[in-house]
Order: structure tokens, then C-alpha cells, then sequence
């Protein structure tokens, strides 16, 4: 069954953990709005992701691939638009990273764990 407070935590956090994305794409130089507002709502729906997901796997495991799968599409829309490869690396690694964070302040700073299977 799915958590109400994991779900609202994941996604809150998500979005908190969405300015750190914001803030490193300012590296690369300056982010119009409607990418700021990208980068900050992708980052929400992973934490949605992660918090609505009861994949049976270890939960620091869960946020990584989590993220790794949004870091990964974000990486194709830097290639896309005609960015270096080496930009490709930074929001894989970003998504890891944040998916993490993620998983681990839902599941053990506010104790909402995932549901465990019978």
C-alpha cells in the first residue's frame, strides 16, 4: 500500500533537491526560466516516482536508479540540444546523486519507508 507520507516527503524534497539541479546547469551558463522551471519539476516527479515505487531492491539502491533514470533522459535533452557529450555526464551523475538524497531523507529522515511485501 502506498504511503500518503512518503509520497508528499519524496516529492517535497524532490523539489528542494530540483534548485541543486537549477544551480549546477547554472555552471554551464545562464538557464532561462522555463529551464528553471524544468529542472525543478523533473526533479519533483522523480521524487514522486520514488515515493509512489516499492521495488524490492535496497533502498539506497531504489533512489539511485530512480534518479539515474531521470539524469539519463535529462542527459539525452542536453545532447539534443546540441550540447557537448561531456554535458551529458552532469545531470547522470546530478540524478544519482539527488535520487539518493531522495531515498534517504524520506526513508530515514522522516522514517517513511517503503512498504514491505508479504
Amino acid at each position: 500500500m502506498i504511503s500518503t507520507k512518503r509520497v508528499l516527503i519524496s516529492t517535497l524534497f524532490g523539489g528542494i533537491l530540483g534548485n541543486v539541479g537549477w544551480l549546477s546547469a547554472m555552471m554551464g551558463g545562464e538557464v532561462p526560466w522555463p529551464g528553471i522551471v524544468h529542472e525543478i519539476f523533473i526533479f519533483a516527479l522523480m521524487g514522486l516516482v520514488i515515493g509512489i515505487s516499492s521495488w524490492k531492491i535496497k533502498w539506497w539502491l531504489h533512489g539511485m536508479v530512480i534518479g539515474l533514470l531521470f539524469g539519463i533522459s535529462q542527459g539525452f535533452g542536453a545532447l539534443w540540444m546540441a550540447m557537448p557529450m561531456t554535458i551529458f555526464i552532469y545531470p547522470v551523475i546530478i540524478g544519482l546523486v539527488l535520487g539518493f538524497l531522495v531515498e534517504l531523507i524520506t526513508s530515514f529522515g522522516f522514517k517513511a519507508k517503503m512498504p514491505q511485501g508479504k
